[in-house]
């Protein structure tokens, strides 16, 4: 069972969007798989979070899910009663169109509650336990789901299995340079149809999860590099992670903190091209600042003093 999408984010119905929203980063920074390599329910948790924001942060969705309009995996839910009341319809096409194999259900006695017992028994029996011939003949229902998909998973492309309800697994092949919120259809892995109908298709609505070191904009990826006083001031090489892997870039001498180098064709892969990766560099100060280096800096200020602020006061 979909787990309700307020309890995955510790909040209640009566939460603001803003509250939606605090409660997944809090989460996603907590619970992220990566940085909990020995919980196993951090996965669990983090997935979890992720299908409840993709629900709740649409004002529409949400407003659908309060209703009862659909479930927490976005699927639609059929109003209570309904089959009972198709059944009891007088102008139900099946009163028209005579009777299935086996006598007519609508006949002397018909009583809808064991006709739609019945109706409940063909959906659950695939094309062979329906209806059979023309008049019974109809596609089965497409069915909705959501997936978490790790952030390198949706830039780099990967294969993944989803568990439905009944025990069963669907395999879905996430393409590379997927994106948060995409749908995927699979042809013929809804439900069932009735009699030779043919199956529904799966839609699968993917929520990429945040990555606690890069971020995506456009095919480009983000990342800040930190480095030392020195490597700012002489340069030097530094490691930097990558989709594809680690490498080593080539720091100026003399960067600044928030300075932007560009690593081309790091990014993600798609069928319109390849993206880069842009590193933002931020200058970090040693640990300890010990009598050597204080007595250097007090030393070089004497004689090379300089404002980097142009001269501007700040408040």
């Amino acid at each position: 069972m979909t787990q309700d999408p307020y309890a995955a984010l510790g909040l209640t119905k009566d939460a603001t969007a803003d509250e939606i929203k605090k409660a997944y980063r809090k989460i996603a920074r907590t619970d992220h798989p990566d940085l909990n390599p020995d919980d196993p329910g951090a996965e669990a948790r983090f997935k979890a979070a992720g299908r409840a924001h993709d629900l709740l942060k649409d004002p529409e969705q949400r407003r659908r899910f309060d209703a009862g309009e659909i479930d927490a995996t976005g699927a639609e839910q059929a109003p209570r009663g309904y089959y009972r009341q198709e059944a009891r319809r007088p102008e139900n096409p099946y009163t028209q169109r005579g009777a299935p194999p086996g006598g007519n259900p609508f006949g002397d006695g018909f009583d809808a509650d064991d006709f739609f017992a019945q109706f409940a028994r063909g959906r659950g029996g695939g094309a062979g336990g329906g209806f059979s011939g023309a008049a019974g003949d109809f596609p089965g229902h497409d069915v909705q789901y959501r997936l978490a998909v790790p952030f390198l998973d949706a830039a780099r492309g990967a294969k993944t299995r989803i568990t439905l309800p009944d025990g069963s697994a669907l395999e879905v092949t996430i393409p590379k340079g997927a994106r948060d919120g995409q749908t995927l259809r699979l042809r013929g892995k809804g439900e069932p149809g009735y009699g030779a109908g043919p199956a529904g298709d799966a839609y699968i609505t993917l929520d990429v999860s945040p990555h606690p070191d890069f971020e995506r904009d456009g095919n480009d990826i983000l990342s800040t590099v930190p480095i030392s006083i020195d490597e700012a001031i002489l340069g030097g090489k530094v490691r930097v992670e990558t989709l594809s892997g680690a490498v080593n870039m080539s720091v100026p001498a003399g960067a600044s903190s928030g300075q932007m180098l560009r690593l081309k064709g790091r990014g993600v892969e798609t069928r319109s091209g390849k993206g880069d990766h842009r590193v933002t560099l931020r200058i970090v100060s040693p640990p300890r600042v010990d009598d050597d280096l204080k007595r250097f800096m007090e030393s070089w200020r004497k004689d090379h003093a300089y404002d980097p602020r142009g001269g501007k006061e700040t408040a």
